[in-house]
């Protein structure tokens, strides 16, 4: 049914979750996980209050940490992994992940570490909902309140 399937993480406490969901059903199911981070590029930083360089460093650390994390949980479940950080646009960085690494599934976090983020950019999760050609499968507690509501 599923022979590769995409985790979008982002490190938060639900793309956790849900990385253990998506181990779970690609060792089910004998298929590749693909695990994708997206530096976010719409924020723009101010020059004289913040190193881009500096963010740029901070956010790839992060994703290579969210990713390390995946890894561990795939190997743990005999999953074959593969993991790629991107920059852009998430949900269109998602997207494009999706089309070239033909995946059957995506499976993401209710919600991710940034509220702020969110009320300003768009959600993800909610795009990948409204706009993925592929099934979303969105993993989290739901009885959970969602940051800044």
């Amino acid at each position: 049914m599923y022979r590769t399937i995409l985790l979008a993480t982002d490190g938060s406490d639900d793309s956790f979750e849900a990385a253990e969901r998506a181990a779970d059903l690609a060792a089910q199911y004998g298929a590749t996980l693909s695990a994708c981070y997206v530096i976010e590029t719409r924020t723009a930083y101010d020059n004289a209050i913040v190193d881009p360089e500096a963010v740029g460093r901070a956010l790839r650390e992060e994703g290579e940490a969210a990713l390390a994390s995946v890894a561990e949980l795939a190997s743990e479940a005999d999953v074959p992994i593969r993991g790629a950080i991107r920059r852009g646009v998430p949900h269109e960085e998602l997207f494009d992940h999706v089309e070239r690494e033909g995946v059957d599934l995506v499976v993401v976090g209710r919600q991710g570490r940034s509220s702020l983020r969110t009320v300003l950019l768009g959600s993800t999760t909610d795009a990948l909902v409204r706009l993925c050609p592929v099934p979303v499968l969105v993993v989290g507690d739901p009885a959970a309140p969602v940051d800044g509501t």
